[in-house]
């Protein structure tokens, strides 16, 4: 049985205990059998018809206290590898989500449950690391105007979203902006194509568009194997690379490199750096830290949501098919309900 509990409108954005402790009282009641907030109403959930683009028609129960499935993504090429995904079975993953009733939201929608989707619709994170030509990728036109490759992740993305309706620019860019073979703000020194002129419009663009950037250190440092002066320093370089770009943007997340942790894991959270040249100290404090390797996370209503250690699903072979059959098989994927002020569970 699936039931929602529908809560003022603050509880969307009010900490984890207080949502909670407002959800208990709400549907329990104290010891006399009455409510401290009258105007609260518990009734049961009806399951969502949703129509996918193949036509297919399913029923999903809400339930806002399940899973979210967080995806990772590197190379968007010709072929399939450890790290890679052909480029024609990334389009199949967009069309795969899509039909089962996925839409994509930026890591801060979840984070400040901000999860806007219609009833019987669920989120999914999308993310891509290490900023290569292969996610981001411009053409020169013979006028000189740049435009975007359509074989390019970001090109793929653009192209599907116009014969998809509700599928927007969400998706977590985890940039480098200074590492090896070209993945330094997805291009330079004319490896494939890209010249270096074009790298801050590239992460520029990106943020007008509504995606969301991410910090991914300076050139994919283990961070393991250095000092805490240094992991301070990898991290802020990366962040301060990205307001150059883009002055004032409020990164939010962290991915680690290889998903390894600091030796002083509190670094990859907060720290600072001084630029010896300029004398200016570069702070950080990030909401999220992205993991490499685990399974769905919990929804952010769930006091099992820990933001610090946000763990992803490597989209490789069948691993996308085998994560949402479960989800679904389990009962545990997360289904919204299409209301503003409801957090619909399940029971």
């Amino acid at each position: 049985m699936h039931r929602r509990i529908e809560l003022p409108a603050i509880a969307r954005t009010a900490p984890l205990a207080a949502v909670f402790m407002l959800a208990t009282v709400v549907a329990c009641g104290d010891s006399r059998g009455t409510t401290a907030q009258p105007a609260a109403e518990e009734h049961v959930a009806h399951a969502a018809t949703v129509q996918t683009a193949s036509g297919a028609v399913g029923a999903r129960a809400p339930n806002e206290m399940g899973r979210i499935p967080v995806l990772m993504y590197h190379l968007i090429g010709d072929k399939e590898s450890s790290w890679g995904r052909e480029r024609g079975n990334f389009r199949k993953d967009l069309e795969l989500l899509y039909e089962r009733g996925y839409r994509p939201v930026n890591m801060v929608d979840v984070l400040d449950r901000k999860i806007d989707l219609a009833e019987g619709l669920s989120p999914v994170v999308f993310t891509f690391d290490d900023a290569s030509p292969s996610q981001f990728r411009y053409i020169e036109q013979p006028d000189g105007k740049l435009a975007i490759d359509s074989t390019s992740a970001v090109g793929i993305w653009l192209d599907f979203a116009k014969s998809h309706p509700g599928w927007g620019n969400k998706a977590v860019f985890c940039m480098l902006p200074a590492a090896a073979a070209g993945h330094a703000f997805f291009g330079e020194k004319n490896i494939e194509g890209q010249k270096s002129a074009w790298r801050f419009k590239k992460v520029q663009q990106l943020a007008a568009m509504g995606f969301e950037l991410c910090d991914h250190t300076l050139w994919h440092a283990q961070l393991n194997k250095y000092s805490d002066a240094v992991v301070q320093e990898q991290i802020a370089r990366g962040l301060m690379a990205i307001d150059s770009a883009v002055p004032g943007y409020k990164v939010r997340s962290f991915a680690l490199p290889l998903g390894i942790w600091p030796k002083n894991k509190a670094l990859a959270k907060s720290g600072e750096w001084t630029d010896p040249k300029s004398g200016k100290t570069v702070r950080y404090d990030f909401d999220a830290i992205f993991e490499v390797w685990g399974t769905p996370v919990p929804s952010p209503y769930s006091p099992a949501f820990n933001p610090l250690s946000v763990q992803r699903v490597k989209v490789t072979g069948n691993s996308l098919v085998a994560t949402l059959d479960h989800l679904d098989k389990s009962g545990e994927r997360y289904v919204s309900d299409g209301k503003a002020n409801v957090v619909a569970g399940r029971r």
